[in-house]
């Protein structure tokens, strides 16, 4: 509870958890959104766009009416509203599920390794420094690449989880070490405590600080990755929406249709700020010592 005060007693990091949270509402309530406004995703909307201006939407600031709310695509007049909340629910959901991962994978490892030294950590260690000096972005478009018949959702879960859990690996290595050299740790070793009960219950229940600071702050590097896969084209697939996608389809359409390329970059900046901004506020709200004098 004390945690969550200092949190909230943080402006920005209330602001920050409010966006946080309106954007999580957002994708969950997707469906419920687009039916209220009675769009699909999919749904292609030739009336909405004007053959003679090359396919550009009919009305100002990219079809902006009681019909569309935030306009419609240039040449198939797909709406923007259902493709932008819906786009919020895969990349919201391709994070989440990538740092979950991350972290499991990086939360076990780093504990075993720091915990148990020796040649387990010299293993483990190497593991991850093998892993940290690939150029991971490359290696991500060459493994989603190669594997065209799997489902990119869950093969971008799978290859950020991947590349991620190292980064978490190596901050709970280091804590794992520190914590299994306490004093705390020793007297429960003296009283019998197994090797087992020594990492689930001394170790690891103090270590919840510092991945959950990770955590909350992979979630935006996490969006901000997919977005960049997906606006290269080895992301999300259309029909499936995607904010990445919709800013790499909208620059040729800049210069004439402003609103489509503002729209889902503004969502996209604002969900990535949100969330760094929040990480940063958990960080000083579990440890004060470390926020600026």
């Amino acid at each position: 509870m004390t945690v969550l005060r200092r949190l909230l007693a943080q402006r920005s990091a209330a602001i920050a958890l409010a966006v946080v949270a309106g954007l999580l509402l957002v994708a969950v309530a997707a469906p419920l959104i687009t039916w209220v406004a009675g769009s699909s995703p999919t749904a292609f909307h030739g009336d909405a766009v004007d053959p003679a201006l090359g396919g550009l939407p009919r009305g100002a600031a990219g079809g902006i009416s009681t019909r569309h709310w935030l306009g419609v695509e240039p040449v198939n007049g797909r709406d923007v509203l259902a493709r932008v909340v819906y786009g919020a629910q895969v990349s919201l959901l391709i994070a989440v599920l990538a740092t979950a991962l991350s972290v499991v994978l990086g939360t076990a490892l780093g504990l075993v390794a720091g915990f148990f030294g020796g040649w387990v950590d010299t293993a483990i260690g190497r593991t991850m420094d093998l892993l940290l000096s690939f150029p991971s972005l490359i290696f991500m478009i060459a493994l989603i690449s190669a594997a065209p018949g799997v489902d990119r959702r869950l093969l971008l879960v799978v290859v950020l989880g991947f590349f991620g859990w190292p980064y978490v690996g190596r901050i709970v290595r280091g804590q794992a070490m520190v914590l299994a050299r306490g004093e705390f740790v020793a007297a429960a070793r003296v009283l019998g405590a197994s090797r087992r009960a020594l990492l689930l219950r001394e170790v690891l229940p103090n270590l919840t600080g510092p991945v959950l600071v990770v955590a909350t702050m992979s979630i935006p590097g996490y969006i901000a990755t997919e977005a960049g896969l997906s606006f290269l084209g080895v992301g999300v697939q259309a029909p499936t929406p995607s904010w990445g996608q919709m800013i790499a389809t909208a620059v040729p359409w800049y210069a004439a249709d402003p609103a489509y390329f503002l729209i889902p970059g503004a969502f996209l900046f604002v969900t990535v700020l949100a969330f760094n901004v929040l990480g940063d506020a958990v960080r000083d709200a579990l440890d004060p010592r470390s926020r600026p004098r």
